[in-house]
């Protein structure tokens, strides 16, 4: 057990300080602090003493040097079970100090302003915080080390219980706190001089996240799996109301935002498994929806809609005549969410800004390491699209080529999608072969009733062969947009213009593994 007797504080954070030092006090704690804190205790009224009367020197360089003195280090990292120790410390003057509750300079809050300078974010380095904290946490079979207000409760509650003393189980818990603390702050600052400097791959990276929240389970009910966020962008996936969240839940929804976020308002897309089952816009979000729906009815039962816009009244009764798992959309009226409230499983989840809130880069775990790429947000506009056939497109079909070719960029590749001028058809994903997927897109159209004569088509990737050309003709598709690239290009156009079939490249590929 380790006996609290002398305290050092120093936070910018003071939530509870008083109430955790005046509990000290009264139970017979030296407390030593500096700068704002002190000022703070001494206003409540609690006995403090200033750590400049206890080093006997002064705070220099403007607050930058008042904790980094031979007495305080000393004081923290003294082992008081090794005699040599003791000897040292007695030697020099030194004390043991067995409490250490110190939080950092708001460093990440200070760099998120939009106006903050760099000498502003370089003064809001701490210097004195971080050694202090690893100073107690290494000796923590000595010191007791506090850096999170959440802790102050059970702290107050283990010192009573044990007459003043704290066991060495619970400081080792404190301190292996102390160690995630200070790591994530020095990843923030080295991603902020990074970020200053442009360089999107350093050589060394480090990654800094807060726990938000516990998931249900991972992708399967035996995986445990939590959700955390970036220090410098709050997530705002907060569910309104429905079940806890589960981690596919979660990868749904992503999807469903990043589809419907990158295409017109009121767009919508149905996501189940990360893949769309339907995308679609309208004049209003109903229709979106509506249309959407049509293109896989079955797949959509159970899976997750995204909304660029508002979801009003009519929309909601019609998404909840069937089983949803849930709707990330701009935002819900009243009446929506009264309508909504009636099926309480169903999660809500509002973005406020959808079209800002796209954060930049993709990042996928290995066993054996990270793969960081930027994400796939590049859009093309048609006056880049090459026209390959002797077919020429009007207006309305670049229209439709377009839509088709920003709906393909979200479905698993090989990837196939027939779409009109608005909304998806018929949708072939994830196949090993490209020819398969032009045959199940296709197909899945046929399945619900819904005709592809007529239909453009787009391909996330160049056709390797004539043959999904001629699968694309032999349903009654009118246009084909693809990247081109192939070493059989020219077969390929020729199979496009036998057919009489419009074909554009984009030079520019859409996989997504």
């Amino acid at each position: 057990m380790i006996q609290i007797k002398r305290a050092l504080v120093s936070v910018s954070d003071k939530t509870g300080i008083t109430e955790i030092c005046s509990f000290l006090v009264k139970n017979g704690v030296e407390i030593l602090s500096t700068g704002g804190t002190y000022d703070a205790l001494s206003k409540a009224g609690i006995a403090v003493k200033k750590v400049d009367e206890f080093t006997g020197f002064p705070e220099i360089l403007h607050g930058r040097v008042k904790t980094l003195h031979p007495k305080i280090h000393g004081g923290l990292l003294g082992d008081t079970t090794n005699p040599d120790h003791v000897k040292q410390m007695e030697a020099n003057g030194i004390v043991p100090i067995t409490l250490v509750i110190v939080n950092l300079y708001p460093f990440v809050k200070t760099v998120m302003k939009p106006d903050v300078t760099l000498d502003d974010a370089i003064e809001n380095i701490d210097i004195g915080g971080p050694s202090m904290l690893r100073s107690a946490a290494k000796n923590h079979k000595n010191v007791v080390v506090l850096t999170d207000p959440k802790d102050y409760e059970s702290f107050q509650k283990e010192f009573t219980a044990n007459a003043g003393k704290i066991s060495r189980e619970t400081a080792f818990g404190y301190a292996a706190k102390v160690f995630s603390e200070t790591a994530s702050y020095d990843s923030a600052i080295s991603t902020y001089f990074n970020k200053r400097l442009g360089i999107k791959y350093p050589e060394k990276i480090t990654f800094a996240f807060n726990k938000k929240q516990k998931l249900r389970y991972g992708e399967n009910p035996h995986q445990d799996a939590a959700f955390y966020e970036p220090l410098f962008l709050k997530s705002q996936f907060e569910a309104l109301q429905g079940k806890e969240l589960s981690f596919n839940n979660m990868l749904d929804f992503d999807a469903a935002f990043h589809v419907a976020s990158l295409l017109p308002k009121n767009a919508v897309s149905i996501v189940k498994h990360l893949n769309p089952c339907g995308i679609a816009f309208g004049e209003t979000v109903l229709e979106s929806f509506e249309l959407a729906r049509k293109t896989d009815p079955i797949s959509a039962f159970g899976g997750i809609i995204g909304i660029h816009g508002r979801i009003e009244k009519e929309a909601a009764e019609e998404i909840t005549k069937n089983f949803v798992e849930g709707v990330i959309a701009e935002s819900f009226s009243p009446e929506a969410l009264e309508i909504f409230s009636k099926k309480p499983n169903i999660r809500l989840i509002p973005i406020a800004k959808f079209d800002e809130a796209l954060d930049e880069l993709d990042l996928r775990s290995l066993h054996h390491g990270l793969l960081i790429q930027k994400r796939d947000y590049d859009l093309i506009t048609k006056d880049k699209l090459k026209v390959v056939s002797k077919k020429q497109p009007t207006e309305d079909d670049l229209e439709g080529l377009m839509f088709a070719w920003n709906c393909v960029k979200f479905i698993k590749s090989n990837a196939i999608v027939y779409t009109d001028q608005n909304s998806t058809l018929g949708i072939g994903a994830g196949q090993m072969s490209r020819v398969d997927s032009v045959e199940l897109g296709a197909m899945k159209a046929q399945k619900v009733g819904l005709s592809v004569v007529g239909s453009y088509v787009g391909s996330d990737a160049f056709f390797p062969f004539r043959d999904g050309i001629d699968a694309i003709a032999k349903v009654g598709a009118k246009a084909i947009i693809q990247p081109g690239g192939s070493i059989r290009d020219e077969e390929v156009i020729q199979a496009a213009d036998e057919h009489g079939l419009i074909m554009v490249f984009t030079g520019m590929r859409h996989f997504r593994h």
